[in-house]
């Protein structure tokens, strides 16, 4: 799973896990076929639609700094689901 990143956990992510909907953040470099393969072989789920855009670049005092990912929003078709990623806990 090299092109995502982490998933995001933000108010308007949260709200769109109710439309079984998950957010992540993935590698510009990465394609929306490799990420739709990615999350169906490894969560076993199945993915019907992808939304993507890129985040805007951070203001810095010297010049904006370029994100090098972008977001994506993936609807599962119902019935599936990703289980919740949790931090394990020492």
């Amino acid at each position: 799973m090299d092109g995502i990143k982490y998933a995001v956990f933000t108010d308007k992510s949260i709200r769109l896990l109710g439309k079984n909907q998950y957010t992540s953040n993935v590698e510009s470099g990465s394609t929306r076929t490799e990420i739709k393969h990615w999350v169906e072989l490894f969560f076993g789920v199945k993915v019907i639609a992808m939304n993507s855009h890129q985040l805007p670049p951070k203001g810095r005092r010297m010049g904006p700094i370029m994100t090098h990912y972008r977001r994506m929003i993936i609807t599962l078709q119902p019935g599936y689901s990703i289980p919740p990623l949790r931090k394990k806990r020492t």
